[in-house]
């Protein structure tokens, strides 16, 4: 028998369980909203293999403004997730993002501090001697200074919070089931139903792509081609006999960035754009810490030099390869299917606001919150790109 839902969301990770709170908490009692996820488990998605982390630093406004609500949220959450008195733990630690500059980066990173303080972020521009007096143990001699979130930015626990959502959802009368959707059924301008790998149908009103890395392939079942590709990260848990008082985390100009995690720290970098083709394994590359990772946190932190790695694992970022934004709304050929893709790294910080707005897209037909139009796809099928310069 076919089933039928006002909304239907493939993918329930973070954007996916994000966006069924937001509509179940919005939408009239009696409405129905359908997560479909094909791994239930989420031991691969990007959500809870990435670092857990929100900052206020980006170089586009829009983005600046998603996190600083991403961060309201995050602040809330435990009331606002709550479900039969239990609140999620979602362990937000608020110790900030630290970008440093060499001479030749430091006009960008005072450009994108403008913009940031423009939209209200708690930032503060730090010269080399006074990075070297707050952070004794970082090595400055090659620097200009750096940017440090003074409040709002840190990690969190990206599990918790996308439990969080989806308990919360399910609360307010949201269905979430196992079911990988294997097509989109396109009937002319619109998507009539989604087709499901064990044969089964689903009629739906409003279809949401927030399928991840998946997110292409299903887009081209109803005949879009969506530039997105998926693009593989490793983190690593490493111990160092030397502390690093007050460690934010910190963003190298080489990439290399680095934060604490317990009695150790977590680090990582992306790797070289000619090395970095679409890519679906979990492997992480031999020899990749000792070879990329272990000379330049010595070099920034010569503490580090006894550095010992306790374990690593790969995710993979949806990557946006236009400008590294995400696409979100419709597409104009479809309009109720809508796109929320591209996040690049962003996603799990931007999830609350993301989400947000897809229920007001679905709700209102616009966005009322925030206005995400730049995000849409209109600069993609012009190929006039958004560029995010604080690419991380």
């Amino acid at each position: 028998m076919r089933d039928t839902f006002d909304v239907v969301i493939v993918g329930g990770a973070v954007i996916g369980s994000a966006a069924a709170f937001f509509l179940a908490e919005a939408l009239p009692r009696g409405a129905r909203v359908l997560v479909l996820e094909a791994d239930p488990s989420y031991a691969h998605c990007a959500t809870t293999r990435s670092l857990a982390s929100i900052r206020h630093q980006f170089s586009t406004p829009e983005n600046v403004r998603m996190s600083m609500f991403g961060t309201e949220f995050l602040r809330q959450a435990g009331a606002r997730l709550e479900v039969d008195g239990a609140a999620p733990l979602i362990g937000f630690v608020e110790a900030g993002y630290l970008f440093l500059a060499t001479p030749a980066g430091w006009p960008v990173l005072q450009r994108n501090h403008a913009v940031q303080r423009a939209e209200g972020a708690a930032v503060a521009l730090l010269g080399r001697e006074a990075l070297a007096s707050r952070f004794p143990w970082l090595a400055t001699a090659d620097l200009a200074g750096g940017s440090l979130g003074l409040a709002g930015e840190g990690w969190l626990d990206a599990h918790g919070l996308m439990q969080g959502f989806q308990r919360k959802a399910r609360a307010l009368g949201a269905q979430v089931r196992a079911g990988r959707v294997t097509a989109l059924q396109r009937e002319g301008s619109r998507i009539g139903a989604v087709r499901l790998a064990d044969g089964g149908v689903v009629d739906c009103g409003v279809v949401i792509n927030a399928a991840g890395t998946g997110a292409a392939a299903l887009a081209r079942t109803a005949g879009i081609e969506l530039p997105v590709q998926a693009r593989k990260r490793c983190v690593f848990h490493f111990r160092s006999p030397e502390p690093a008082p007050d460690c934010p985390l910190v963003i190298d100009p080489s990439g290399l960035y680095f934060r604490p995690e317990g009695a150790g720290f977590l680090c990582g970098v992306a790797p070289p754009e000619e090395e970095d083709p679409e890519c679906t394994d979990f492997e992480v590359p031999p020899a990749w810490f000792e070879e990329r990772l272990w000379p330049a946190l010595a070099q920034r932190v010569p503490g580090f030099e006894a550095a010992r790695v306790l374990s690593s694992w790969a995710g993979h970022y949806d990557v946006n390869t236009l400008d590294h934004n995400v696409i979100l709304g419709a597409h104009p050929a479809i309009g109720n299917l809508l796109f929320a893709n591209g996040f690049s790294g962003h996603g799990l910080q931007q999830s609350p606001a993301v989400g947000r707005a897809l229920m007001e897209l679905v709700v209102h037909g616009g966005f009322r919150s925030l206005d995400l139009a730049a995000f849409g796809w209109l600069r993609v099928l012009q190929n006039r790109p958004l560029r995010e310069l604080n690419v991380v």
